[in-house]
């Protein structure tokens, strides 16, 4: 692991904030994970990430409160190590009687929660209306780290994000895909005097990265969810415009999906929970129907970790709270590929020209014997063999843990 006098810069920036702990509220965190996995009875890879984490809260007024945090990470994987500072959600907020200001580093995620979900740096208006609550927000993206952006729209993006981080390169080796990004949000808790949860949203992004092969999407997405004593379910969906600045062409994309969830009237807290997505693909080269393109690259599953672009999961989910310290997770997902062309297969095998991908299962235990204390172990494996696209593939599996401990 090479070490770098920038990095010792970064270190001090990062931790300034937090300088004036006497005059606020100053914690530290401590986050350990690793996992170790592989494909069929093949020897595993082991892959580790600790970091440690300072946070910094102060109020500034009787209307205002900042908020800082930062991040300085070490991960493990192929037998390499990388040292990485980031600064996480720093943001000020300004109260006013019915509305709010935050500027800053802060988390924005859209409707359906897969399109744009994440940190982003920039500036977001919220006004409680008697109609509900309206919001718009503009960002910028390129100054954030790219492996937690995991913005891959094009194939420039995904050029750059598989470069490592290089500390002689900094500038072109960390930070993610430059493009600006609006948002303009409604919410209403009680529509129409009923249940009924509604969320609309108006979002789009604007490619600033150098060169000819930029694109530019919106999205105009909603999300409704109506709770009905222990059954709440939910509908949401979303109609994309992209533009292949080369091209100068406009092409539609769809994505949508299903959710119930059931609180079980047993003798602990436990809920079932059903999750289908579905998202476009490619069909054929003349359509004007394209693959969706979410702006963070959330991917599908624990093992199999699909892009969500022309994909469709079907999942079931049971978790239960067996005791005060102690619960557990049990997760059932399937996947299907809607396109011949998007999915790139993480297990050996005859690829046949079919749709269906195969299973997941994945469960997980967490441990939490006091508030500043929580461990979580988890394991599972994805069986190609209950698909018909690569039927005699080895399975894929992992096992991780994950240790978060309040030092402050």
């Amino acid at each position: 692991m090479r070490t770098h006098p920038r990095f010792i810069i970064w270190i001090v920036l990062l931790l300034l904030p937090c300088l004036g702990a006497k005059a606020g509220d100053f914690g530290l965190i401590l986050n350990q994970s690793g996992s170790y996995g592989g494909v069929g009875s093949e020897e595993g890879d082991l892959e580790y990430t600790g970091s440690l984490v300072p946070r910094f809260h102060l109020l500034v007024g009787e209307r205002g409160e900042f908020f800082s945090s930062a991040s300085v990470q070490v991960d493990y994987a192929g037998d390499e190590f990388t040292l990485v500072p980031e600064l996480m959600r720093t943001e000020f907020v300004w109260l006013f009687d019915r509305a709010a200001l935050r500027a800053g580093r802060m988390h924005y995620a859209d409707p359906l929660g897969f399109i744009a979900n994440g940190l982003f740096d920039g500036a977001r208006f919220s006004l409680e209306t008697p109609l509900g609550l309206v919001s718009a927000g503009a960002w910028y993206t390129g100054l954030l780290y790219k492996d937690r952006a995991r913005i891959l729209m094009t194939q420039d993006d995904m050029r750059s994000y598989g470069q490592g981080l290089d500390y002689d390169d900094f500038a072109n080796t960390y930070f993610a895909s430059r493009r600006f990004l609006y948002a303009l949000d409604w919410e209403h808790p009680n529509f129409l005097d009923s249940a009924l949860r509604t969320n609309l949203s108006l979002m789009g992004q604007f490619d600033l990265n150098p060169g000819e092969f930029g694109m530019n999407s919106q999205y105009l997405t909603a999300n409704i969810s109506l709770p009905r004593n222990a059954l709440l379910l939910g509908l949401g969906g979303s109609l994309s415009l992209v533009q292949n600045t080369a091209l100068e062409e406009m092409e539609i994309a769809l994505a949508g999906e299903l959710r119930a969830a059931w609180t079980l009237g047993s003798s602990f807290p436990s809920r079932l929970s059903f999750l289908t997505r579905y998202s476009t693909g490619v069909f054929d080269e003349d359509s004007r129907l394209r693959a969706f393109l979410p702006i963070n690259t959330i991917t599908q599953g624990f093992i199999l970790q699909a892009n969500p672009s022309g994909i469709t999961t079907i999942s079931l989910d049971y978790t239960a709270r067996l005791h005060r310290t102690f619960a557990l997770g049990l997760s059932s997902t399937y996947f299907v590929r809607n396109d011949l062309w998007g999915m790139v297969y993480p297990t050996d095998g005859d690829v046949q020209d079919n749709y269906f991908l195969g299973n997941e299962f994945f469960g997980r235990i967490f441990w939490s014997p006091f508030s500043d204390l929580s461990i979580n172990l988890g394991g599972g494996a994805f069986l190609p063999s209950l698909g018909n696209v690569v039927p005699d593939g080895d399975i894929l599996w992992r096992v991780e843990v994950n240790l978060v401990l309040s030092v402050l």
